[in-house]
């Protein structure tokens, strides 16, 4: 299977294309970092392919998808994995260029892969959208209203693309839990070492996501036992 992910130079989206190139699959991945891209396009190798975007800029992501529909195909799974965290503080005391900043790679970055490659997913008649959620996509916490705000919505249009799809795409929300990342020590701080490292978490996550099909179009997932 084709995989495109989004926010493969660190954490969660790094591991996932990792777990999927092991598991014999081929990954269309995206970040901002050219560095750790070209180290994880020397580790992972060709087929592969990892370019540098920001899926905040709907011009970059045309550009993307284009250039893997064109070269590797229509994805059988496309997931949006990339996210900000706001600065820890109270909503009011962050400014609107913050705010703005994590609406756009959220929420526009999801909207703009979805507006590239589902048309192609839909012609086919088959595949499955993974849009990242959270725990913070149900409920809240203080200081981090913006994420939540951004976690919500995610909910809220993976439901609402799943109603636009015909039979045999799914989309889902999939909340990965809670993993020791550079995202949860930046909410978590020291504690954060304590849960999970994402190479633990991608064990579970692959299979999991490889067995999505279409009846769990319009559903709020989990990974399991996390």
């Amino acid at each position: 299977m084709l995989i495109a992910i989004t926010g493969v130079s660190r954490g969660l989206g790094k591991e996932l294309a990792r777990g999927f190139v092991a598991a014999g699959h081929t990954v269309a991945g995206c970040a901002r970092n050219a560095v750790a891209l070209a180290e994880l396009q020397n580790e992972l190798g060709t087929p592969n392919r990892f370019d540098q975007v920001s899926v905040d800029d709907e011009d970059q992501v045309q550009q993307w998808a284009q250039g893997i529909l064109e070269s590797c195909g229509v994805p059988d799974i496309l997931i949006n994995c990339a996210a900000l965290m706001n600065r820890s503080a109270p909503l009011w005391e962050l400014d609107g260029e913050e705010f703005s900043y994590v609406v756009d790679v959220n929420i526009k970055g999801t909207f703009h892969t979805i507006k590239y490659f589902v048309p192609g997913i839909v012609a086919r008649g088959s595949g499955v959208i993974v849009n990242f959620s959270s725990y913070w996509g149900k409920s809240t916490s203080s200081d981090v209203a913006a994420y939540c705000a951004t976690k919500f919505a995610i909910e809220g249009l993976s439901r609402g693309l799943a109603d636009d799809l015909p039979n045999g795409v799914a989309s889902v929300a999939l909340n990965p839990g809670v993993i020791h990342t550079e995202m949860l020590e930046s909410c978590f701080g020291e504690s954060a070492a304590s849960y999970p490292k994402p190479n633990e978490w991608a064990k579970s996550a692959v299979p999991f996501i490889l067995q999505l099909s279409t009846a769990y179009n319009g559903s709020s997932l989990t990974v399991p036992g996390f």
